[in-house]
Formats: C-alpha cells, sequence, structure tokens
C-alpha cells in the first residue's frame, strides 16, 4: 500500500511542517525520483525550499515581499520572482523536454505555488516520492541539503549559536567537509532553514 501524507490543515500546522509538504509535493510534480535521476546538478533544492518557505508566508500569514525577504534572507527581487510566477507557465515547462532549462527561482515559485494549490484542495502526498539518499547520490545532488533540512525539523528559529546545530548536522559532509566545522564559519542569527542551506554552502564552496 503506498503511504501518503494528508493535505495541510492550516489552522494547526506550522510553516515550517507546511513548508516541508509544499517541498515535497513540488518533487511529485517534478516527477520523483526517478526524473531527478535526469537532472546532474540538484543545486536548485534550496531555491526550491525558499520558494515552498516563500509560498507559505505570504499566503498563510500575510507577509510581504519584504518581510518573506528578510526572515529568509534573499533579496526581494527574488521573492517577487517566485511569487509572481505563474504556475501553469512553470508547468507547460517542466511537463515538457527539460533539455536546457535553467532551474531558477522563477520555476522555483510556480512549482512551490502550484504544490500549495493542489495541497489545499485536498490532494496528498505520495511518500515514495521523497527522495533517497542513493537516488540523490546517484544524480549527483546534495544529499547534504535534504539530511540537513530532516535533520533540522522541529527546530526553533532564529538559530543563535553553531552549539543549537552541531548534534543535530554530526556526521553530514558537505562538499567533502565536515557541517559541524562548516558552522563555526556562519554568522548568527540564522533566521530561516532556506538561509541555513545557502550560508551552509557558501561557506563549503569558500574553502
Amino acid at each position: 500500500m503506498v503511504q501518503v501524507i494528508t493535505a495541510p490543515t492550516t489552522e494547526r500546522e506550522t510553516v515550517d511542517e507546511l513548508a516541508f509538504k509544499v517541498f515535497i509535493k513540488a518533487l511529485e510534480i517534478l516527477g520523483g525520483p526517478r526524473r531527478l535521476i535526469e537532472y546532474r546538478n540538484l543545486t536548485w533544492v534550496p531555491s526550491l525550499m525558499a520558494a515552498s518557505y516563500a509560498v507559505v508566508l505570504h499566503d498563510k500569514q500575510m507577509k510581504t515581499y519584504e518581510e518573506i525577504a528578510a526572515q529568509l534572507g534573499l533579496s526581494k527581487q527574488t521573492v517577487e520572482r517566485m511569487l509572481r510566477a505563474d504556475p501553469a507557465e512553470v508547468m507547460k515547462k517542466v511537463s515538457g523536454e527539460w533539455e536546457g532549462e535553467k532551474f531558477d527561482e522563477h520555476i522555483a515559485g510556480g512549482l512551490a505555488k502550484e504544490a500549495w494549490r493542489r495541497l489545499k484542495e485536498g490532494e496528498e502526498i505520495n511518500l515514495a516520492v521523497v527522495p533517497s539518499k542513493n537516488v540523490l547520490e546517484a544524480a549527483g545532488g546534495p544529499v547534504w541539503a535534504v539530511l540537513t533540512l530532516t535533520r533540522i525539523k522541529g527546530i526553533d528559529f532564529p538559530i543563535k549559536s553553531p552549539e543549537e546545530l552541531k548534534e543535530r548536522l554530526r556526521g553530514i559532509e558537505i562538499h567533502g567537509k565536515d557541517a559541524t566545522e562548516l558552522l563555526e564559519r556562519l554568522e548568527y542569527p540564522i533566521r530561516s532553514p532556506a538561509e541555513l542551506l545557502r550560508k551552509l554552502r557558501t561557506a563549503a564552496e569558500g574553502g
């Protein structure tokens, strides 16, 4: 029997829980793990996560572009591109040939908006689409990003020091570097999961 996650109960669930559901639903819309293997570079994962947060914050908490940008550590222009994306237009792109398409904030925003719409209409999430570690490795993608999102579920933001994250991220490697060591290089406070992913990636790529 296929396992599912029920659609959001927007009055009770937290923004983190809803954003995670939007993220997973968006992966399902993309075609699930099998299609992920087609994309050799999965650097879009943090963008899709950020877009998922932006959509929920805008629709559920009525946050402005400026407020969302500040909370997620993004520019106002990036948030605007995410939230002004036309889901129908984006769906046409991702349902066809992906070759040559750039996965930018416009694509991420359209997918997140479509995922949020479907969840609000009662669609469930098939747990079979959640990418496994092996699938992400085969795709050459950031296993660390998904592992990090999984490990920090339920943690309170903002994060004010590396000590709050070290135990949760122990054992995760980012571009060959230990995540717990990278935490010491980050600027705090960290206001959201999307900001954490961005700062960890920047620290790992910075040497």
